[in-house]
């Protein structure tokens, strides 16, 4: 094993923020239901980067029929920002002991220019790991296998060589598929087991 690759939300991140959420109802004025459908429905669009923050939500509002001022979809586009910048702390303190064990770190995430562009201001941690992959610079974005491959040259590696945790099924999948060892991740609790069982400790810190 010689490096690990993170993916970001819903792993370096907690759940999105509750808050961020709720706000996002109040100024589009949907319900749970129909905001969780339109805000997944495009945002593949903008996980590729074909749309901006801005767009996405005009996107949104056009297909839901409501009509919003300039400064609401700022609102909208700044609270989505937000909604994704509540950190895991356990799974940063990991990825410190993995570097100290001297394996290579990456990050491949898909990821829209809204939210990123936040997390270069908040976050100076982003920088010690050693590759980062967002999709909507790359116009690709999982589980498509040329961003994983994408991610595996920057690297310097073959897939045998790494481990990748991603939250969702068809991401992990499609590492699987190219030979990478993986873990779906839920909870520090789950890939602390997961390492244990697979023994896979011998070669990866095991987190706290």
């Amino acid at each position: 094993m010689r490096a690990v690759i993170f993916d970001y939300g819903m792993v370096l991140t907690a759940p999105p923020d509750p808050e961020a959420w709720a706000a996002l109802k109040r100024i589009s004025g949907l319900s749970d239901e129909r905001l969780h459908e339109l805000y997944w429905g495009f945002r593949h669009e903008y996980d590729v980067g074909r749309i901006t923050g801005l767009t996405f939500w005009h996107k949104v509002a056009r297909e839901a029929g409501i009509s919003l001022s300039a400064a609401e979809f700022d609102e909208l586009n700044d609270w989505d920002a937000r909604m994704w910048t509540i950190l895991n702390p356990p799974m940063l303190a990991w990825h410190e002991k993995v570097m100290q064990r001297g394996l290579r770190t990456a990050i491949l995430s898909n990821m829209c220019d809204t939210i990123h562009n936040r997390m270069i201001e908040l976050f100076d941690w982003l920088p010690r790991f050693d590759v980062l992959v967002w999709s909507y610079v790359l116009g690709i974005a999982k589980p498509d296998p040329a961003i994983y491959r994408h991610v595996l040259k920057e690297l310097d590696m073959i897939p045998e060589e790494v481990f990748f945790l991603d939250d969702r099924a068809p991401n992990i999948q499609a590492a699987l598929a190219l030979g990478m060892r993986c873990h779906q991740f839920t909870t520090i609790d789950n890939l602390r087991a997961d390492l244990v069982n697979r023994r896979l400790d011998r070669e990866l810190p095991l987190p706290e």
